[in-house]
């Protein structure tokens, strides 16, 4: 069957492109390098709600796969496909009433354009720590911000959004309208059961904050782990941080502290006395800051070449033995070509989204102290043989650590090689989610390896 790709043009108001085409690339590619050799057949770049009912109905007239991008930065590779790619990045309007505080961002903005209205007005959304990155993606995940302990997840914030569904049909889903939708939204994952058009928030006055970077050497380790864990187990909801270590190249690595608190420095330097005392930082970054200083101190973008993640959780610091078992292997990384390395990290959790009970949202992971991800890099120039040990060292340390942490996963830090990850994603919350998917997606339109 030959795809009419000359009829899809002339149904929508946007822009329509196929292989070789000028901005097809940029507009349908994964940002994770690991899936370049997905190639879809076509991309819509939409100009509207209506497009991408067009689009939709359209692909499967032709029978293709269909699946939304905004960012494109699934680390599963979940915006590649090898049919129709509805390219959301002209859906990025945003509006602020700024007297009830809300804010309506279209489905397919990047962080970086919410962040720079709500900066306009002085508000708040927990957001995460990348410019680039999906609004989309981010909230439909639950999406955890550096103030998420104080402000809750991305999709607590959420009051509102419009979803395209599989037959064509708009709808608003709210707390009112489609309540089951909704609460699906909030967690369940990005593209199972429509295309989010648009998202409404409710944000919150800024706080004048602080930040933190600490870095000691890799020696300090073992030393510098089981302090911090206690830190940030006993901190109070306005401070989070993420604990890392990490190696790159044929360096031993660091050990770095990072992270905001919404107080003052000398407030946030009183918390973090033990660590301060222990090993020998090289590197004491504590410092007061306005709330948008922060959050650009808190910037991270990654090199974009091919990278994997896996994730586990805990309720309460590692054991020493969960330490060791983290920093032996990653003394043992084969190592790569890409510049981001590898390493492991525990962001704190906790606080206010752990006030949320387990099923009041889909997002599952409720009584979390520490998500902890464990990751590895290598570059579009290595050798087939890096990529395999690569691949292989992470799912060796991914499966030591199941004596230590929980089989609980992280979906917006997606892992295509995780074994049950429906359940590890959604826990108890995946029976419901799979009735909502039956009501809303029952031809399964929308699907993807790890799709409800």
């Amino acid at each position: 069957m030959t795809t009419d790709w000359q009829s899809l043009r002339e149904q929508v108001d946007g822009t329509v492109r196929l292989p070789g085409e000028p901005g097809f690339a940029e507009n349908s590619f994964a940002f994770n390098k690991r899936y370049a050799g997905i190639q879809p057949a076509g991309v819509l770049s939409v100009a509207s709600t209506a497009d991408v009912a067009r689009g939709i109905a359209w692909a499967r007239e032709q029978g293709l796969p269909v699946v939304a991008r905004g960012g494109g930065h699934s680390y599963a590779g979940q915006a590649a496909t090898t049919g129709l790619v509805l390219d959301l990045h002209g859906l990025n309007s945003v509006t602020v009433d700024a007297e009830r505080e809300l804010v309506t961002v279209g489905g397919g903005a990047r962080s970086g354009e919410l962040y720079a209205e709500l900066q306009r007005h002085d508000l708040a959304v927990p957001l995460g720590n990348s410019e680039e990155v999906g609004i989309g993606g981010l909230t439909l995940g639950g999406g955890v911000a550096a103030v998420s302990r104080a402000f809750g997840l991305t999709c607590d914030s959420l009051v509102e959004t419009e979803v395209v569904l599989a037959d064509g049909t708009v709808v608003t889903a709210n707390e009112v309208e489609h309540p089951d939708l909704f609460w699906a939204c909030k967690g369940g994952g990005g593209g199972n059961f429509g295309v989010n058009t648009s998202f409404t928030f409710q944000a919150r006055p800024t706080v004048a904050s602080s930040t933190v970077l600490l870095i000691w050497p890799m020696d300090d380790a073992e030393a510098v782990l089981p302090v911090m864990q206690r830190i940030m187990r006993d901190a109070p909801d306005r401070f989070a941080a993420r604990i890392g270590a990490s190696r790159a190249g044929d360096d031993d690595g660091i050990v770095s502290v990072i992270g905001q608190h919404l107080g003052p420095a000398a407030e946030l330097r009183e918390l973090l006395a033990e660590a301060l005392a222990t090993g020998t930082p090289t590197t004491v970054e504590i410092e007061d800051r306005t709330y948008w200083e922060a959050k650009d101190y808190l910037r991270h973008e990654t090199s974009g070449d091919p990278f994997a993640v896996r994730t586990r959780t805990v309720d309460r610091p590692l054991t020493e033995a969960g330490v060791d078992t983290l920093l032996t292997a990653l003394r043992k990384w084969p190592g790569s070509g890409n510049p981001d390395g590898a390493g492991i990290a525990l962001f704190t959790w906790g606080g206010a989204i752990n006030r949320v009970p387990v099923t009041e949202t889909a997002f599952p992971h409720r009584d979390v102290l520490f998500l902890i991800s464990m990751d590895a890099s290598w570059s579009t120039e290595d050798a087939e043989e890096v990529r395999e040990a690569n691949l292989e060292w992470l799912t060796q340390l991914h499966t030591a650590m199941g004596e230590h942490a929980r089989d609980a996963s992280y979906l917006n830090f997606a892992d295509p090689d995780l074994d049950h990850a429906q359940a590890a994603y959604l826990g108890p919350n995946l029976d419901r989610l799979r009735e909502v998917k039956h009501r809303y997606d029952p031809d399964r339109v929308f699907t993807f390896p790890q799709a409800i």
